[in-house]
């Protein structure tokens, strides 16, 4: 274990092309499908924060039991789409990078839409309250309640972003872990502790372990900076 362990270090700073070509692959999709999540989520979430019409509490339901998704009940729906039988076999979706963005943003996006109306409902009140003090419309109060929970924005980003990179169901599926396209460290891990190689799965491990730390230090950093 003790000599896996100090393998797998010397492998991180080795400049094994492998290893980084993984982490590569991984930080294009996580990246990408956690920006689209929260672009599509937070105006959405912030509308149904701040909005008040009947039907809205069956729309948060819905939401939040989307929020528990199985991811490989996503990477199968998403499978079935992009598959030889589905309505979009002719874009040549699965097995790729693109993919694999897609089903994620399907994972995170409820996620997005959850966490920023449920910031945005304590706001809520103060919002419109001002909002009709000033005279200003409904897309300018959406603008005001978005500009008030930048903070908040940037840490469900991060909570995303980290999200994105734990994930191995859906990714899984829809990507097949193809080596030099879309095996991704999640994946990876799994695929080099099946094969016996512990050094590699311990190295994706050890940077998978750093990076959720760093996520972890910078959400608490937005946070103690937001209570200021």
């Amino acid at each position: 274990m003790s000599q896996a362990l100090v393998q797998s270090v010397q492998l991180i700073f080795s400049g094994d092309r492998i290893l980084y070509q993984i982490i590569g692959v991984t930080l294009e999709m996580t990246l990408l499908s956690s920006f689209l999540a929260l672009l599509l989520g937070v105006p959405v979430g912030t509308w149904l924060g701040i909005s008040r019409f009947r039907g809205r509490k069956i729309l948060v339901i819905i939401d939040r039991a989307f929020m528990g998704l199985p991811p490989v009940v996503c990477g199968l729906f998403c499978y079935l789409l992009f598959s030889g039988v589905g309505p979009l076999r002719g874009l040549h979706l699965l097995y790729t990078v693109t993919g694999m963005v897609i089903a994620q943003v399907m994972l995170l996006l409820p996620m997005a839409v959850g966490m920023q109306e449920s910031h945005t409902n304590t706001l809520a009140p103060a919002i419109r309250e001002t909002s009709f003090g000033l005279g200003l419309g409904k897309m300018q109060m959406l603008a005001l309640t978005i500009n008030e929970s930048r903070y908040h924005i940037i840490s469900t980003y991060l909570f995303l972003l980290g999200r994105a990179m734990a994930e191995v169901g859906a990714v899984s599926i829809v990507g097949g872990a193809i080596m030099f396209k879309t095996n991704v460290m999640t994946t990876a891990i799994m695929n080099y502790t099946s094969m016996g190689n512990f050094t590699t799965a311990l190295a994706l491990g050890i940077i998978l372990l750093i990076i959720g730390l760093l996520l972890n230090i910078f959400v608490a950093l937005i946070q103690w900076t937001a209570e200021k």
